[in-house]
Parts: structure tokens; C-alpha cells; sequence
């Protein structure tokens, strides 16, 4: 849905706006008027930066910055509200859970078929992702002095699973798209293992790490969103009446458990049950969740094409929600360590970048194209995911900084990466053939 260019005016008028008070206030040395004066410029700015078209791309990426420049600013009164604290781990659990389906809508049946086309360009791109960040991560824990918990969530961040922002990126630089989406879908796989067994190896003697607690954490927070969204891409594609009424009979029958369970059936199956059986017992009622709300998304898009729309936007603002909380619940932690951890988290993501394109391009030989898509699925990590796994450890003001840190940084240098790999070979064409003309089609690419 394109935006007025109206919209874009008035935020940059409301950007201006807050710059005046903010310059007001630091005349006045008045922290009540530049505070929220600066948080008027920051996010009008992002509103209003869409009306140049070379800025579209960063929007999302200005949204977060505002995002955490309000939550060091004002983070108890983002977080606390009524009295009730949004950080609860519930609440995290659903966003970011509503957060990985919107944006598991995204890939289809289609995408992990795919990876049979291209197999060694996949492993390569999924063995570089959880061999070099991380070892990275890990490795820059022990060059800085960061205390215990902050430095286990450099290793969660590094141990995390693709981001799917990466196929953005990999859209703007024109590298290979195809190769992006299964590098993403097949780490998210392998995430449900490799995630908790990093962080149990390179973190297990910082904190306690209960290894198959983690393992069911990726499954509620990646696996079953994600499969509801692909249970919905079956629906949609390749059911048929046969295969949806299979999927309508097991959705009947996990609406019928559930209800068991809400109505005494926990109390006399699982309250005396053991902590391991009742963590399996919750993946299963999670698991039957997904099955029923893939099937009532299905029905909705056969509704209304502005449910297809509003995922998009559903995935950007979860992923500001769990960014924004992240940052606001570990604001004294953050003063502490904010510039040591910036500069580790800058390190880490074009670290990732930098090896992950050498890797890929000068050991396993792979073209320019593949490797620069390598480049961002190592760098770019699901931020969404390690603030979940933060949250259900109980530690999101500590664990889940470094993910509260990397994502806008990620999505400022990644930004930067794939305009500047595009503008090259803009250039490299314009001198193969001789011509000047600009690059009509960038402004549609930043807008897509």
C-alpha cells in the first residue's frame, strides 16, 4: 500500500517541530523539553525520510533507532504500563511469535524445494552462518570485559538463526535472492539444534544452561510459527479438498485437547508431572495452537487480500516491539557497557559480513552473486529469536542487550552494505554501455 507524499510531509514537519523544542530545551538545559524533543525529531524523521526516494530503504531502519532512543530516554514508562510489565515473558513469547509467522508467510513449500537446485551454495551459506558467528561472538567475549550475562547474549545473538531481513538486503544489492530465502529457511531448521547446542558449549560456564528447555524455547518461538505459516502455504497451493480436510479433522481434534486442557485437563495430566514432561506437554499445546490458527489465517486471506498486507507490517513492528523493550528493560546495564558492546556488536555483524563473503567466495569458490547473499545470511541475525530465548530464561535485561544492540545496527550496515554493492555494478553497467542514465528503479526497489 503506497503512502501519500502528505504523510511524508507532515512527518518531516513534525520532525522540524522536534527539533525546535529540542533546541529549546538544551538553551534552557531543560531535560523535560529535549528529551521528548529529540524523540519528535527521531520519529517524525522516519515518517517524513520516505519522501526522498534514496532514503525508503533506511525508513524501518529509523523506526528502531527511534525505537531504542526512546526506550533509553523514557524506559520505565515503556515498559510499565498500569502498573503491568510488558517485558513478561508471555507477552514477548506472542509477539515475537506473531512476529516469525508474519514473517514465515513469507516463504513457501516452494522455497525449501528449492534447496535440492543449489545444495552445496545452501550448506555452504548455513555451515558459514553457525561455524562463524558464533565463534566470533564467543571469541569477542573474551577480548572484552563484559559481565557474565551480557556476554552470554553475544553468544545467543551469534548462535541464532538467519535473519530474515537478510533477504531484503540481498534484494537490494540484486544478489541472489533464491539462494537467500533457502539459506534462511534451511538455518532455521538447523537452528532448533545448533542454537541451544552453541550456547551450551561456548556460554554453559557463564550461566546455567538447561539444554533441552532452550531446545523447546526455539521450537515455541521459531518452529511452530513458521510451520503454521508453511501449513498455510499447503493450504493454499497443493491442499486440494482431500488434504484440507485432513488438516480440517487434525485441527478439530487439537481445538477438542485444548479445550480438554483448559477445562481440568492440565490439572490431572501434567500438575504432578515431571519438569520434562510438562515442557513437552506445553510444545504440544503450542503445537496444536499453530495447526488451528493456520487454518483460521487461511480462511481469512480467502476474506480479505489486506490480511496478505498487513504482515509486513506486522513483522516490522514486532521486530521494533522486542528491540525497543530489549533495550528499555537493560537501560542501567546499557549505560554501563553501551559503548564497548556497540563497538563487539559492529565488530560481530561486519565481521560476519567480511568472513562470510571471503569464505564463501575464496574457499568454497562460489560466484560474486551467492557470496555477497552469504555475506548478509552470516551477518544478519534473527534478533527476534534471541530476545525470546532472553525472555524465557528470565534474563532479557541482560542476556537480551547484545540483540537489542545488533539489530539496528544490522539493519544500518546492512542497508549500507547492499546499496553500495548495487550502486557498483550500476556503475560497472553505465560503463559497459556507455551510458549516464540514473537508476530509475532504485526508488521502486527501496519502496518494495
Amino acid at each position: 500500500m503506497a503512502i501519500s507524499t502528505s504523510v511524508y510531509k507532515a512527518g518531516l514537519l513534525i520532525s522540524a517541530v522536534g527539533v525546535i523544542i529540542s533546541l529549546a530545551g538544551m538553551v534552557m538545559q531543560s531535560t523535560g523539553l529535549w528529551h521528548p524533543g529529540l524523540v519528535i525529531f527521531i520519529t517524525g524523521f522516519a515518517i517524513g525520510a520516505g519522501y526522498w526516494p534514496g532514503l525508503r530503504s533506511y525508513q524501518f531502519t529509523l523506526w528502531i533507532i527511534a525505537g531504542f532512543v526512546a526506550a533509553m530516554i523514557y524506559s520505565k514508562d515503556l515498559i510499565i504500563w498500569g502498573g503491568f510489565n510488558i517485558t513478561h515473558k508471555w507477552i514477548v513469547f506472542l509477539v515475537i511469535q506473531a512476529t516469525m509467522f508474519s514473517m514465515g508467510t513469507k516463504l513457501t513449500i516452494k522455497d525449501f524445494a528449492d534447496v535440492a537446485k543449489m545444495p552445496w551454495a545452501v550448506f555452504v551459506g548455513t555451515f558459514c552462518h553457525f561455524l562463524i558467528m558464533p565463534l566470533l561472538g564467543y571469541s569477542l567475549t573474551q577480548i572484552f570485559s563484559f559481565p557474565p550475562e551480557v556476554a552470554v547474549g553475544i553468544i545467543l545473538i551469534g548462535s541464532c538463526s538467519s535473519g530474515l531481513s537478510s533477504t531484503v538486503m540481498v534484494y537490494i544489492a540484486n544478489a541472489n535472492l533464491a539462494l537467500a530465502i533457502s539459506v534462511t529457511a534451511v538455518s532455521t531448521l538447523v537452528a532448533t539444534v545448533m542454537t541451544p547446542l552453541w550456547v551450551n558449549i561456548l556460554a554453559g560456564s557463564l550461566i546455567e544452561v538447561k539444554l533441552l528447555s532452550m531446545v523447546m524455547d526455539v521450537i515455541k518461538i521459531v518452529m511452530i510459527p513458521i510451520g503454521a505459516a508453511i501449513l498455510h502455504d499447503y493450504l493454499k497451493t497443493y491442499a486440494g479438498q482431500q488434504g484440507r480436510r485432513v488438516v480440517q479433522t487434525i485441527a478439530a481434534g487439537c481445538a477438542t485437547w485444548l479445550l480438554f486442557m483448559i477445562f481440568g485437563g492440565w490439572d490431572r495430566l501434567f500438575e504432578t508431572a515431571s519438569e520434562d514432561a510438562q515442557m513437552l506437554a506445553v510444545v504440544a499445546n503450542f503445537f496444536a495452537g499453530g495447526i488451528i490458527w493456520s487454518l483460521f489465517y487461511n480462511w481469512l486471506t480467502t476474506k480479505s487480500d489486506k490480511v496478505l498486507l498487513a504482515m509486513p507490517r506486522i513483522s516490522m513492528m514486532g521486530i521494533i516491539f522486542f528491540t525497543t523493550t530489549a533495550a528499555a528493560a537493560g537501560r542501567d546495564n546499557l549505560m554501563q557497557v553501551g559503548i564497548l558492546l556497540c563497538v563487539a556488536m559492529l565488530i560481530h555483524n561486519c565481521g560476519g559480513f567480511l568472513i562470510g563473503y571471503c569464505m564463501s567466495r575464496w574457499v568454497f569458490r562460489l560466484d560474486i552473486e551467492s557470496s555477497r547473499t552469504i555475506a548478509f545470511e552470516v551477518g544478519l541475525q534473527n534478533g527476534g529469536m534471541a530476545s525470546g530465548l532472553a525472555a524465557a530464561m528470565g534474563k532479557l535485561a541482560t542476556v537480551g542487550l547484545a540483540s537489542a544492540v545488533m539489530t539496528p545496527l544490522g539493519n544500518v550496515t546492512g542497508s549500507l552494505l547492499a546499496n553500495y554493492w548495487r550502486r557498483k555494478d550500476l556503475a560497472k553497467q553505465r560503463t559497459r554501455t556507455g551510458t549516464t542514465k540514473p537508476d530509475s528503479s532504485l526508488s521502486e526497489t527501496h519502496s518494495a
